[in-house]
């Protein structure tokens, strides 16, 4: 019989956790996180990570492994979380990954191309262009580098930008040769299960998450961070907001938590329209977890009688 890996996905809030929990009780199972800011030490209240009381007895994988000042990419966690996958499916017929990171899902379910990382030099250099001459600069210079890479990226987005002109340099061909889109065969089956809300609904459970996080003291653990705030961990909702404030950009703590609700109802929002897409995916509300589990158990026993 294939194994069947069972992947919880859904919009920031929404509920994935205990859902999650739920499933991974009923099957004796751990739960594998695709979660892009979980993953970092040290930003447990301003990424929801799992409350350690609540999880007790349920193994999490890629859940504060990663130091913040280190890079680490949805490439890399396809290579990660695809070696757990496997080990786990030596004791298991059934594994379950949940998460909102859209490219982290897409790593494992799809994979991702072989893009070589940009040594620290380069790097360096295109970090020294953006800081000194902007993000037109780098337009201009992906423009000449990958005409048809530039047609396509989002050029308000200066990651994307910096990491396409990395790759051009390193390689000296265009990002778009290397990026071949082709989907992997994976050794396992995959079943895509979607939490969704009411938009009105979910946006209040934002808010109200939003007024727990900052209760729990968001304030002082983005303070502790605040010296390391340019690295990339710490580009993140919740985290940006009060760096801002503490170098005066944000009139109020009022004004932070108006700002992390606005700018989390907006991720929320990129994330339902990414999985829209996906056609693949069963949609259920966060209070189905019965009717989810009967689901992964028709398409085990399915397996069973091929």
């Amino acid at each position: 019989m294939k194994k069947l890996l069972c992947v919880l996905l859904g919009p920031t809030a929404v509920g994935k956790t205990a859902c999650a929990l739920e499933i991974a009780r009923y099957f004796d199972i751990p739960v594998v996180s695709a979660d892009s800011r979980q993953i970092y030490r040290n930003m447990a209240i301003g990424t929801a990570a799992p409350d350690p009381d609540d999880i007790r007895g349920v193994r999490h994988f890629f859940i504060g492994t990663k130091d913040v000042t280190g890079h680490y990419s949805a490439g890399q966690f396809e290579i990660d979380a695809i070696e757990v996958i496997e080990e786990l499916f030596d004791t298991s017929d059934i594994a379950l990954m949940t998460g909102g990171s859209m490219m982290y899902i897409d790593a494992v379910c799809n994979g991702m191309d072989a893009v070589p990382e940009a040594d620290p030099e380069t790097r360096a250099h295109v970090a020294e262009i953006y800081a000194e001459e902007g993000l037109d600069k780098l337009r201009g210079m992906l423009k000449l580098l990958d005409p048809d890479f530039f047609a396509k990226v989002d050029l308000k987005n200066h990651k994307r930008v910096m990491h396409a002109i990395e790759v051009c340099l390193q390689t000296g061909m265009p990002y778009s040769k290397i990026r071949t889109g082709k989907k992997k065969q994976r050794g396992f089956d995959i079943l895509k299960i979607g939490l969704q809300l009411p938009r009105e609904e979910l946006y209040e459970r934002i808010n109200i998450r939003t007024d727990k996080m900052i209760a729990a003291g968001l304030e002082d653990e983005a303070r502790k961070l605040y010296p390391m705030r340019e690295c990339n961990a710490l580009n993140t909702v919740g985290y940006k907001e009060w760096f801002d404030f503490f170098d005066g950009n944000t009139a109020s703590r009022e004004d932070v938590a108006r700002l992390i609700k606005r700018n989390t109802r907006h991720y929320a929002k990129k994330q339902m329209t990414w999985f829209k897409r996906d056609t693949n995916i069963h949609w259920f509300a966060p209070g189905d977890t019965d009717k989810i589990i009967e689901l992964i158990n028709t398409e085990l026993w399915t397996r069973k009688q091929d």
